[in-house]
């Protein structure tokens, strides 16, 4: 302990406020426990304040932009204006909202409130460091810790995001100004979706990926309407490159180097030959979003003898645990997939640990979703991964073109699929790429959880006209009697 320090303890400290630090404090408070939440930045983390929430909000005022000024098939003629400053602010006030009732939520179960950087002094005891000059810092010393410090954005070599035109997803989701052009370094989900968002704003957007392929991981049937729709955009795309370097250039701007993924072989490849195949983008903006790695590097984890691996990540067993019994992790510091509504389930499952309740965490109906132009959603396993892993399966899907409510939409690309398992019948996994996919997964993950059959799918009367008829009717193409497309 420093001289001077005020010395406190806590049953349970959490540290870092997003959608696994605030649900793991919120329900520990509701458990009876003394719970403090140390928070350095902002409440609601990154996915509330710079990502998951007003990358939707800007995504949702895009599309309605677009929709309304590409809709002269429904006889709606309209060029709608877009007034940047007021999105944002609207987009900034849906944020506001949500980060202060996370703030209310916490106060409202008794959880106390603390902002600094917590460093581990040891496995007991942490050091809480105050931001601002002459505010100091404190001792807490903890019976349990759950650390919830989330992720970052990957920088990558000569692309530093504090070069004014490089952009990470923060700084791109909040700019002042549409820019003319902008590179997009990475074809993943956070590249794809921005992408879209700029493309409908009128910024000329180019994508390099150093891949052959848009959303990697993804199986290439669901990514076909969303590359598709991404090139109607007008969304030029570069494959096989990796961004290298930019400069500025003298009618201002920047020109982007991107060079082969890959490079010099040693079957003959040279320097000079990759040289000659190096692509040049001229642009004003370039967005470099090639993944997130986790914030674990700053917690000094190895005084409390916390482990990670060789990505940073912390490992945890299946009750949020660390190699250390009384230090949980959960979120996006305690490895993929890194998706909040994980880390909210994790963050449930570490606080009840800690209060004695039964509770593990079941990664078998964790949906996920991409919120491109059209959304893509999945839960539980592919049929590769079925197949792979024993089952016999049969799957049925059903095209959204056959959709009498995706038709009146104006919005037919995609379909629903279901995997199940062709002995028993019971739901292994599902994929939607579509309209509103985001929403639809929820009833396939619940079957999943439920042990659900295709029968018990099929049997459930759904509301015409609705999306979630396809759904139904892939269930019902499984078994053989589908009623609006033809069965396999």
């Amino acid at each position: 302990m420093v001289v001077g320090d005020v010395t406190t303890g806590t049953d349970v400290l959490v540290i870092g406020a997003g959608p696994a630090g605030y649900v793991a404090a919120i329900r520990a408070g509701q458990l009876d426990l003394d719970v403090t939440l140390v928070e350095k930045d902002a409440y609601g983390g990154t996915c509330l304040n710079y990502g998951c929430i007003p990358s939707k909000a800007l995504i949702t005022a895009t599309d309605i932009a677009h929709e309304a000024a590409s809709a002269e098939e429904m006889g709606i003629h309209a060029d709608p204006a877009v007034d940047l400053a007021g999105m944002m602010d609207w987009k900034d006030g849906v944020v506001d909202q949500l980060t202060s009732g996370v703030e209310k939520l916490c106060k409202a179960n008794q959880v106390n409130l603390l902002e600094g950087t917590a460093h581990f002094a040891d496995e007991n005891t942490v050091r809480v460091s105050h931001s601002g000059e002459g505010q100091g810092s404190e001792t807490l010393e903890f019976e349990h810790a759950i650390v919830a410090t989330g992720s970052r954005p990957i920088q990558i070599p000569n692309f530093e995001f504090d070069d004014e035109p490089v952009l990470d997803s923060k700084q791109a989701l909040a700019l002042d100004s549409v820019p003319d052009s902008l590179v997009v370094v990475g074809a993943g989900y956070i590249g794809m979706e921005l992408a879209g968002v700029f493309a409908k704003l009128g910024t000329d957007v180019t994508v390099i990926e150093m891949l052959d392929s848009i959303l990697p991981g993804y199986d290439d049937d669901l990514k076909r309407p969303v590359k598709q729709r991404a090139t109607d955009l007008g969304i030029d795309f570069e494959f096989g490159y990796t961004a290298s370097d930019w400069d500025e250039r003298e009618d201002g701007g920047i020109r982007v180097v991107a060079d082969p993924a890959e490079q010099a072989t040693a079957d003959g490849g040279s320097a000079e030959a990759v040289a000659d195949e190096r692509l040049e983008l001229d642009t004003e903006k370039v967005l470099v979003a090639v993944g997130r790695q986790p914030v674990s590097d700053t917690l000094d984890l190895a005084e409390a003898g916390v482990e990670t691996d060789d990505r940073g990540f912390i490992e945890t067993d299946s009750r949020a645990r660390t190699n250390v019994d009384h230090i949980f992790a959960v979120g996006d510091v305690a490895g993929e997939p890194m998706l909040a509504h994980k880390g909210s389930a994790e963050g449930q499952v570490a606080a009840e640990v800690i209060a004695s309740e039964p509770a593990a965490i079941d990664h078998q109906a964790m949906p996920a979703v991409v919120f491109t132009d059209p959304e893509i959603a999945t839960v539980g396993m592919t049929e590769s991964e079925a197949d792979d892993a024993g089952f016999e399966t049969v799957t049925g899907q059903f095209p959204l073109r056959a959709s009498g409510r995706a038709l009146t939409t104006g919005d037919s690309d995609g379909f629903v699929k279901i995997v199940a398992d062709d002995a028993d019948g019971y739901v292994l996994g599902a994929s939607i790429v579509g309209p509103e996919a985001s929403e639809l997964i929820a009833e396939l993950g619940l079957a999943i959880e439920l042990g659900a059959t295709l029968e018990d799918v099929a049997s459930t009367v759904h509301a015409h006209p609705t999306l979630s008829e396809a759904v139904m009717e892939a269930a019902e193409n499984a078994l053989g009697h589908a009623i609006h497309t033809l069965n396999r």
